[in-house]
């Protein structure tokens, strides 16, 4: 079984528990597990081997021995025992906003209803309003949450597609034949979610790149296997496609296969303007002679344009600003100096301060924001003011033995529906810097939304908005809010907005940092980590700001320490 599929059944695990209404800790302790189950790297066959399990947040004893039941068997006796308490279906009710656990299992108890049809159905009937505990606003949200399920894409996030295809990069880069490997498509253009993984090799032996290819362990299912092409179904689902050309034909192959069509379209269009038609092989001239494009800077030189970095590349003002010699500079990984969204085993982090200080520093970075939860997230055992003041005697001490590395001493304050902040001003001063959410109130209306995020920007001490949209990919649509109301107040009180590179979130999206760099508005790139290998997260976030043509000067975390001090409230 592969990871994904254990944390699949511990977090299903914990819903059906919930559903039974078992003890809360239970239901907590197999969620926490299922995550960091979830973002593991490394194989858990291969931990166990090892002894290694326990290392994983969450994983404890009895944990450690569910996970080798599932191993050694492929299946797990709690939950194939709940598995005939509790039909699938009622499982599935889940994925619908505003259905929890104990509603989907009222429903079901009352309704035998035990699937999204049949409750869109019924909530249309009018028959869920009659339920103990609901009403006509329950039932309205109700089925809000299954036109917002309709909605939704089968696109894979990027979080979780950017891993997968690295792992079949790096399986296809040790084939011998194979060289310049590369993942192109919309993950190469950093796209927030995806559809299929798009591969390709240059080789001088096609057919044998190709065998490798289908023969990786990633691949479930070889759906086609030709000379030069392949199309693979991965263990996962997810459809991955192979091409391979001669290595004159790398560059062009590489621009083609990036896209976006609108793109191509534009650059096809400037072609024959020039009297030359292009393809994935190179140019054509109209006398059929061939303009070979080894590499891609090459495509676009043929052309009279400076090499476009592919983010840019959605037909929305790159070739204009390619020909006048407007191109950003887009920040860059090498350009971060810190993360400024971190927790820590203070609140619901899985590390210690210190563990990720020195995760930071093994990055490189100069500094890291510790930003615990505020005291209102009970469920993140947040921090009030007491607490505050014990932390900080720890993170005192750790910058005394790290300096010149610093740890910036924050917090992450939860702005409440009544658009108060969760601790009092005073507590705020004594921090190095102050980000403000919203963790609850997502159906307010959109003056409240807004009023409650201006509120928090024109607090003396707040510094940086965090996940400013509320966005969560594939779960949640983002909150109604004033986006454009939003960066006025920002402008005026200097308050930045963040880009969070949660898989799950990345927030801002690149056509919200693209209008926050318009209007002069900083952003922060900051990963939200709750444990150190989350760092590596920070290139998600990155993608989202370089697709909103954002560069180094926008972005408050590629300040030095001093810069850095200058620019916070």
């Amino acid at each position: 079984m592969t990871n994904k599929d254990i944390a699949d059944i511990f977090y299903q695990l914990a819903d059906m528990l919930e559903i039974k209404g078992d003890i809360r800790y239970k239901i907590i302790a197999y969620r926490k597990a299922a995550d960091g189950i979830a973002h593991e790297t490394q194989d858990l066959a291969e931990l166990r081997r090892q002894g290694e399990l326990r290392t994983i947040p969450g994983v404890g004893e009895k944990i450690e021995a569910k996970i080798g039941e599932l191993l050694d068997t492929g299946k797990l006796r709690l939950y194939e025992e709940l598995k005939q308490e509790i039909p699938d279906g009622v499982l599935s009710l889940l994925s619908v906003p505003d259905v929890g656990p104990k509603t989907a299992w009222l429903i079901y108890q009352k309704l035998g209803i035990h699937s999204i049809p049949d409750l869109e159905q019924a909530a249309r009937a009018g028959k869920l309003r009659t339920l103990p505990g609901l009403g006509v606003k329950s039932e309205e949200k109700i089925l809000h949450g299954i036109e917002v399920l309709h909605r939704r894409s089968p696109r894979i996030p990027l979080g979780v597609a950017l891993p997968v295809a690295q792992e079949l990069v790096a399986g296809l880069a040790a084939c011998p034949q194979a060289r310049q490997v590369i993942a192109v498509g919309s993950l190469r253009r950093r796209k927030a979610t995806v559809g299929d993984l798009d591969i390709m090799a240059a080789s001088s032996q096609p057919q044998a790149v190709v065998d490798c290819f289908v023969g990786l362990p990633l691949v479930g299912e070889v759906v086609s296997h030709g000379d030069t092409k392949a199309t693979v179904i991965l263990k996962d689902g997810v459809q991955a496609d192979l091409m391979v050309l001669a290595a004159e034909h790398y560059g062009s192959l590489m621009q083609h296969f990036t896209g976006s069509k609108e793109h191509n379209v534009h650059l096809r269009e400037l072609s024959l303007s020039k009297g030359l038609s292009f393809s994935e092989y190179g140019y054509t001239r109209r006398d059929g002679s061939a303009i070979l494009c080894p590499a891609e800077e090459d495509v676009y030189r043929t052309i009279g344009l400076p090499w476009i970095p592919p983010e840019l590349r959605e037909d929305s003002g790159e070739f204009e600003a390619a020909k006048a010699g407007r191109l950003p500079r887009l920040v860059d990984l090498g350009d971060i100096k810190g993360d400024l969204h971190c927790h820590s085993n203070w609140s619901d982090g899985a590390a210690s301060i210190e563990e990720m200080a020195q995760a930071a520093r093994g990055r490189g970075y100069v500094y890291i924001a510790i930003t615990d939860h505020s005291k209102s997230l009970g469920i993140a055992h947040g921090l009030d003011e007491e607490r505050l003041h014990a932390r900080q005697k720890e993170i005192d001490a750790l910058n005394a033995r790290l300096a010149p590395f610093r740890v910036l001493s924050g917090v992450e304050v939860d702005i409440k529906a009544d658009a108060t902040l969760d601790l009092p001003d005073e507590a705020l001063a004594q921090l190095d810097i102050v980000v403000a959410s919203i963790h609850s109130g997502f159906r307010q209306d959109r003056q409240r939304m807004t009023q409650r995020l201006i509120a928090a920007m024109r607090n003396p001490h707040v510094d940086i908005i965090g996940h400013p949209t509320g966005i969560l990919l594939g779960e949640r649509e983002a909150y109604d809010v004033d986006f454009e109301a939003l960066l006025a107040v920002a402008q005026d009180t200097g308050t930045v907005l963040e880009v969070n590179a949660m898989p799950n979130r990345l927030d801002l999206d690149d056509v919200h940092v693209r209008r926050a760099v318009e209007r002069g508005v900083k952003l922060a790139i900051s990963t939200d980590a709750h444990r150190p290998d989350v760092l590596a997260t920070i290139v998600l976030g990155l993608g989202m700001a370089r697709r909103g043509w954002a560069e180094a000067k926008d972005v408050v975390n590629t300040m030095t320490m001093e810069k850095l001090r200058a620019q916070l409230k």
